[in-house]
């Protein structure tokens, strides 16, 4: 058997019991976990105390954990949200933001901060979807027009971002132009494996023998899940993509076909269990581990990037939010565009990629990170408080939409 140490991921594992934990028992401070998973990786890690190294099962399970962070991401986009007005706003806001981004990736660049300004502008475009639609459901507002709109401006920047960075920043390097023919290929690989996956889900044979084993030891459903998780992991590598992107895609093919859930009321809860209960807290806390504060801390002029980035996130994309303005209202308006505005687990993943490939350095990606961290602990709680004060309106539905049947609400983090 290899000489492996399992220490370090029992400290990590230890780490993740305890965040939660601690958020359970001060729930008035409103923290989410994946703050406190976070911190207390860099608290343990070389930073600071220097208990734990990201040594390979560390690594290997952290890996797991953000594939497994995609695939669930991939799991709340819900397509038959995104159409009409909502739609709409949502693209042309997306558009705004990568301008707005690009602009402030340039800044960027002439300060000696960053060497690609296209990549920061990418970082700073996602927005947490996981995190927003718990702050909506504390305020009653999933149905609102702010509600939906936020919903839809989330699950397009989301999905656009993973896309943008696997096109232009994907590992395996390769030409723009080669690797537009190679997604274009690799998404009808996706299509016809999602006509055919949608197809077997309506065969009645096969569904017996699902239901059948389902909540068995043999966990049918979540077995296929997690085949179709990494066969377009894997897919996405051998056509020189970035992992992410098969991860994502994998989580909305299994959530666009598995929409009648009647028959299995438990699969996407065992999914979540497996993701939130192991694999995604291990990729914050080994995160944290692999932030390099040092030089962030020994320096003030690289500590005065972390407020100037906080301050670019809620720029490139909370003033988009200004599109929908005299649908929304002030308030709602600014509330939404707080909640754009939030974003930290794709600030992790992008900069890991950028860091990786000399694109910045690990200060300037400590420092992406730490402004991903502000903007979880002050902009949903400001959301919330103005949310609150506002009487939830419901979204008018697009002409189209009057007669369709409602969709479920999306399931939470």
């Amino acid at each position: 058997m290899p000489d492996v140490s399992f220490t370090n991921l029992l400290i990590v594992v230890a780490v993740a019991v305890l965040a939660p934990l601690a958020v359970g028992f001060f729930p008035r401070l409103r923290i989410p976990a994946v703050v406190l998973e976070i911190i207390g990786g860099i608290i343990i890690g070389p930073s600071v105390l220097g208990w734990v190294q990201a040594d390979l099962p560390v690594q290997i399970l952290a890996l797991f954990g953000l594939a497994f962070l995609l695939f669930l991401a991939g799991l709340e986009i819900d397509v038959h949200r995104l159409r009409g007005r909502l739609l709409r706003f949502a693209l042309l806001g997306y558009v705004a933001t990568l301008v707005l981004g690009y602009g402030a990736g340039a800044a960027f660049d002439l300060a000696g901060w960053v060497s690609e300004p296209l990549l920061i502008a990418i970082t700073l475009s996602a927005t947490s979807l996981g995190l927003v639609v718990p702050v909506l459901k504390d305020a009653g507002q999933v149905r609102s027009e702010v509600g939906q709109s936020a919903l839809a401006a989330a699950s397009i920047a989301d999905f656009a971002a993973i896309v943008l960075l696997s096109l232009f920043f994907s590992s395996s390097g390769g030409s723009t132009g080669a690797k537009v023919i190679v997604l274009a290929v690799f998404a009808g690989l996706v299509a016809v494996t999602a006509l055919v996956v949608s197809g077997a889900a309506r065969s009645m044979r096969l569904g017996t023998v699902l239901v059948r084993l389902q909540d068995t030891t043999a966990e049918i459903r979540v077995r296929f899940a997690v085949l179709l998780l990494v066969a377009f992991t894997v897919l996405a590598e051998k056509f020189g993509l970035e992992s992410i992107l098969g991860a994502f895609l994998a989580g909305a093919i299994v959530g666009l076909v598995d929409r009648d859930s009647s028959t299995h009321p438990h699969f996407r809860t065992k999914l979540e269990a497996i993701g939130y209960g192991f694999l995604v807290p291990v990729f914050f806390v080994a995160s944290g581990v692999r932030l390099d504060l040092t030089g962030l801390l020994h320096s003030p002029s690289a500590l005065v990037r972390v407020p100037i980035f906080l301050l670019a996130l809620l720029l490139v994309r909370g003033l988009p939010a200004l599109i929908g303005l005299r649908v929304n209202g002030p308030k709602a308006t600014l509330a939404l565009g707080l909640l754009q505005a939030t974003s930290l687990p794709f600030i992790v993943t992008a900069t890991q990629i950028g860091v990786t490939l000399s694109k910045i350095t690990p200060v300037t990606a400590a420092a992406l990170v730490c402004a991903g961290l502000l903007s979880v602990l002050i902009f949903p709680s400001s959301a919330l408080t103005l949310l609150r004060r506002s009487t939830p309106q419901p979204a008018e539905p697009e002409p189209a939409e009057a007669a369709a049947e409602p969709v479920p609400e999306p399931r939470l983090m």
